[in-house]
């Protein structure tokens, strides 16, 4: 790939969205634009199955606008896809020359099987799991996959999504009744039922992908005020979900728009889309739900960039990556020095600090991210380091563990982090807070030993000495160590009231 930008669009059964992302001269991706139409194509078939010449005349100016909207943002490769609607219509040849001859873009149709494989390599690279199902509703057909570690086993495309669903199933007005639920659950649980391995492997994640997952995400989240606004790695359990369900079937249309988190295009296919959604569930004897920001758009955006390569092995790695080449004015010599010093501190320190888990992940990412706020405002770095963490893709990670990773990032104090972290306490426990205070002011240290930001030290060796003393002593090491002193000095009482240990770097040996 030579393009610098990329614009995918993806022609669904219930909408047409564009998404524009660009490759950054350091190497980065971002989303830079994006549009998105609602379109509710498997509705618009005519009694022969053709896709209604109004809907396409639709199509063919939605897809007009989004290719200004390319030319506007000078897009270099244009990658269009079509799924279940347009796959399923009698009349799809023709749809695929006629799109292509008046807008100038190429369609690529999609099988099932495809859906299901883009769709699992957009999660993949956005989710640290190794087995599941991923169950992808969309509104003209339902993909499920199953993965094993970390790779993909085999899929399944089923011909219905929750467009077509509503169509076939609800009352006039849109409303499903009693009668009209009882007849899409068994018309779904019989299409369910002929595929054998579903029930093959129970107490694996439901992850769930696409329109209605994110949707059940939001109205979750909006119900139960949480204080973190991704819904990327959202986890729900089945008993939340059947409550949630319940709920939104039982609510009027008319009330149901108001619904908190519902986006008005959902209002009548949230119900049969989470209907099927819970059959799946209760079918595979899933462990929990997990809702995944990443899906089709972005296993396709992958597939473009990256030929060859699109799966990457550490989502989390990848992400820190991309975060920080985002940022070029940081100074990744100084940065790369206070990571390799703060991970030594914390496998030295190991013995004494009792902490079990992921926290040496949280600690390296947190120290490969502290600067980054500095491309906004060096005296306020800290403060916008925390914003930036906090509100980027940091994959691989739960929502605490993001908000861990800020707060470790831009320590100053203790009385600081709960401010910083007052508006998501619940999703934190003292532990936590504990850890944090531990990890900020080991990193606090490290980024100590590179003060003047020269890498003076090249090998530090760590040994404890009597008294408490943790004499830091710098092996090799080139010109003056003096603003290091000063500040290891400046540090040692608050590092000994969480460490138990002084800090301090060795002069004897600057000889």
């Amino acid at each position: 790939m030579t393009e610098q930008r990329i614009g995918i669009i993806d022609i669904g059964s219930n909408s047409v969205r564009l998404v524009i992302y660009e490759r950054t001269a350091n190497g980065a991706h971002r989303v830079i634009d994006g549009s998105k139409r609602p379109a509710r194509l498997s509705e618009r078939i005519d009694d022969n199955g053709n896709l209604t010449k109004e809907a396409l005349r639709e199509l063919l100016g939605t897809l007009n606008h989004f290719r200004l909207i390319c030319a506007h943002n000078r897009v270099g490769h244009i990658r269009a896809v079509a799924t279940a609607a347009i796959r399923n219509a009698a009349n799809r040849d023709e749809v695929l020359e006629t799109i292509e001859s008046e807008s100038g873009i190429a369609i690529e149709l999609l099988s099932g099987e495809d859906e299901a494989n883009y769709g699992f390599l957009g999660m993949i690279n956005a989710m640290d799991v190794q087995d599941g199902f991923l169950v992808d509703i969309g509104g003209g057909s339902t993909e499920v996959s199953l993965f094993q570690g970390r790779e993909f086993v085999q899929s399944f495309s089923f011909p219905f999504g929750c467009v077509n669903l509503h169509r076939k199933f609800a009352a006039k007005g849109g409303m499903l009744t009693d009668e009209g639920l009882q007849a899409l659950e068994s018309y779904v649980a019989e299409a369910v039922a002929a595929v054998p391995w579903l029930v093959k492997h129970p107490s694996l994640p439901l992850i769930g992908v696409g329109g209605t997952a994110r949707a059940l995400g939001k109205v979750h989240q909006a119900a139960v005020k949480y204080p973190f606004t991704q819904t990327h790695n959202y986890p729900m359990t089945g008993v939340a979900v059947d409550e949630l369900f319940n709920e939104l079937y039982r609510t009027p249309l008319d009330k149901r728009r108001k619904f908190p988190g519902l986006s008005k295009d959902r209002v009548d296919v949230i119900v049969p889309g989470l209907a099927v959604m819970r059959l799946l569930y209760r079918t595979i004897k899933a462990s929990h739900y997990r809702i995944c920001g990443s899906g089709l758009r972005d296993g396709l955006f992958h597939d473009t960039r990256f030929p060859g390569r699109p799966k990457h092995q550490n989502p989390l790695a990848f992400s820190v990556h991309n975060l920080s080449a985002l940022h070029p004015a940081v100074p990744q010599q100084h940065v790369m020095q206070v990571n390799r010093l703060a991970l030594q501190l914390f496998d030295e320190l190991h013995p004494s600090h009792l902490l079990a888990g992921r926290e040496r992940i949280l600690l390296d990412t947190a120290s490969s991210l502290f600067r980054i706020g500095g491309s906004i405002d060096y005296y306020e770095y800290a403060k916008h380091t925390f914003y930036l963490i906090v509100n980027s893709h940091l994959n691989g990670l739960s929502h605490r563990e993001i908000l861990m990773i800020g707060a470790i990032a831009s320590y100053k104090s203790k009385n600081r982090v709960r401010q910083q972290l007052n508006d998501y306490k619940e999703l934190l426990n003292e532990t936590d807070f504990d850890a944090v205070y531990k990890l900020g002011t080991l990193l606090q240290l490290a980024a100590a030993l590179d003060r003047s930001e020269t890498q003076a030290i090249g090998r530090l060796e760590i040994e404890y000495a009597p008294g408490g003393q943790l004499l830091l002593r710098p092996v090799r090491f080139s010109g003056s160590l003096t603003l290091e002193s000063q500040e290891v000095d400046e540090l040692s009482s608050d590092f000994k009231k969480l460490w138990g240990v002084t800090p301090l770097l060795d002069e004897m040996d600057y000889t």
